[in-house]
């Protein structure tokens, strides 16, 4: 998810949030998201960028469905909503990701037949591998300035270094 236009001469900078949608401490995170994109506005650019783990059976498939609310205008809506009922996912797959697209107001048919075509299978692989090139081993994960920082084995103190991070970056401009 990705918007290129800037409002001022700076471009903002960019924290990538390596994310994976049926994942109990992404949904956790969110806080963290909604947090810095309040704090930094159009200073910083949030991407979301897919890293589905193998032990997440739906995790690609809802991947998938968040670029596809990209596609339709509704993208962190529908991450936030699909993360909002992790263990739904989990018990019911697919048929949840339309649902959701469905209570968003978004053509919930489109979302079928693009899980079904797999038209936004390359961008999820992309994500996934270029995340494992820079050894993302699990989510959620943040990258700002080249700086990696690990969420999946504790989220303590780490939108503080986001935080940091982003405001050393910024005060260079």
């Amino acid at each position: 998810m990705n918007d290129s236009s800037t409002t001022g001469p700076a471009s903002p900078v960019v924290i990538d949030f390596w994310c994976e949608l049926q994942c109990p401490d992404c949904r956790t995170a969110l806080d963290d998201v909604r947090a810095l994109r309040e704090r930094y506005g159009d200073r910083a650019e949030l991407r979301l960028r897919h890293f589905p783990l193998e032990k997440h059976r739906h995790s690609f498939a809802a991947a998938q469905a968040a670029e596809e609310a990209v596609e339709q205008g509704k993208g962190w809506e529908y991450v936030e909503a699909v993360l909002a009922r992790v263990e739904d996912l989990d018990r019911k797959g697919e048929p949840l990701l339309v649902e959701v697209a469905g209570e968003l107001g978004l053509d919930a048919e489109e979302f079928d037949t693009a899980l079904v075509d797999g038209r936004h299978i390359l961008i999820v692989d992309a994500d996934q591998a270029e995340g494992k090139a820079i050894g993302v081993t699990g989510t959620p994960t943040y990258v700002v300035g080249g700086e990696r920082l690990d969420g999946g084995k504790s989220q303590d103190g780490l939108r503080e270094r986001v935080e940091e991070i982003t405001d050393r970056l910024l005060a260079r401009g």
